[in-house]
């Protein structure tokens, strides 16, 4: 029975001694994991807040281009329909052709005589 005791004793202190290596082990991979994924979530972080603020730059500059072309045109409509505007006066004689035009106090063009008051 000793014998049969002794060889129980043994095979348990290996046991004990395994898993003791064996939890050793499994915290140095958990730990080195751990620190493989921190470094490949930094860098997919560092990747996707590159990308983000090309997008958002590149966003920007379309939306100025579009906004300068945008407001070109609409200067070119105004000053047609100004023109226009100016044209039909002129041939309706509203608008007399003989009075000097000059620059108003807003910057817009006005005809001689009050100075645009009474609208």
């Amino acid at each position: 029975m000793d014998v049969l005791m002794k060889g129980f004793s043994m095979a348990k202190e290996g046991v004990v001694a395994a898993a003791e290596k064996t939890k050793a082990g499994m915290e140095e991979a958990a730990a080195k994991t751990k620190e493989g994924v921190m470094y490949v979530g930094s860098k997919t972080k560092e990747g996707v807040e590159s990308s983000v603020n090309k997008v958002a730059n590149r966003t920007v500059d379309q939306a100025n281009i579009v906004a300068d072309a945008t407001a070109a045109g609409a200067n070119e409509v105004s000053q047609a329909n100004v023109e226009g505007v100016e044209n039909v006066g002129a041939s309706t004689g509203l608008i007399n052709q003989e009075e000097p035009v000059y620059q108003g106090e807003y910057g817009g063009m006005e005809q001689g005589g009050e100075g645009g008051e009474g609208y």
